[in-house]
């Protein structure tokens, strides 16, 4: 529903752009993991933009779909540190999504009614990065000593990105296809990677449940087609007046 109300919204009110919503059929077999693709109408550029929906938490940025990132780092070991390796790192195929993907995350916090677009900012987390460290099962990464160290950790290895004040920034978990989706790919926190995020919201804003729009669905999704077109027209004269 999301993906389908940011798209008309775009079509709606953003003038000079365009918008279409593409279908999880559609999408996964795409090269992007695109949601959305908006289009510049006096260029005609299109740009894909995934949306996420997350908790004020965890939040998953790319999908390794071919899972080739955890690998790639394997290769260069439990502790990657020279400045050479980590860009021959960002510049390879298996991080080659990291250059065109567009995320567009919505965080919220449902016990409070707030929410945050959150941008990631991609190009900030490789200019930072100094220190990719794996954190194997049983272990986790103390900040203090900016060490990994034997504790209370995750069932899963992750390789962790640590910028140069030895603060998280993002992680790969576990490469290996037989984990499940909350335990591969490519993950950052919004609480504790606060400094690589943009809020396009200009902070939190509080929501209410609009209990008017519940009943809206509720209809419609048990009325005939005619009711639909019926609806839709006086929805779209309610948004003209709104263009006014």
């Amino acid at each position: 529903m999301a993906e389908i109300g940011i798209a008309e919204f775009i079509h709606q009110f953003m003038y000079d752009y365009d918008s279409r919503h593409v279908g999880k059929e559609l999408f996964r077999a795409k090269e992007h993991e695109e949601d959305i693709v908006i289009i510049n109408e006096l260029t005609k550029e299109e740009i894909p933009i995934s949306l996420k929906a997350y908790g004020d938490g965890s939040l998953q940025l790319l999908t390794d779909k071919d899972a080739k990132m955890f690998p790639t780092l394997q290769e260069y070991g439990s502790s990657i540190v020279d400045r050479k390796a980590i860009e021959e790192i960002f510049q390879s195929e298996a991080f080659a999504l990291l250059n065109s993907v567009n995320v567009m995350p919505l965080i919220y916090r449902e016990a409070q009614k707030e929410c945050n677009i959150m941008v990631f900012d991609f190009d900030k987390m490789k200019e930072h990065t100094r220190k990719i460290l794996l954190v194997n099962a049983e272990y986790k990464y103390d900040e203090e000593t900016q060490s990994v160290v034997q504790g209370k950790g995750r069932s899963h290895p992750i390789y962790m990105f640590i910028d140069e004040e030895g603060k998280y920034i993002c992680e790969v978990r576990y490469g290996n296809a037989t984990a499940n989706a909350l335990q591969r790919e490519f993950w950052t926190h919004t609480k504790n990677a606060l400094g690589y995020f943009e809020s396009l919201t200009n902070g939190w804003i509080s929501y209410d449940h609009n209990l008017t729009l519940v009943q809206l669905f509720k209809l419609a999704l048990n009325c005939t087609e005619n009711g639909h077109k019926s609806a839709n027209i006086i929805l779209q004269t309610d948004i003209d007046e709104l263009k006014k």
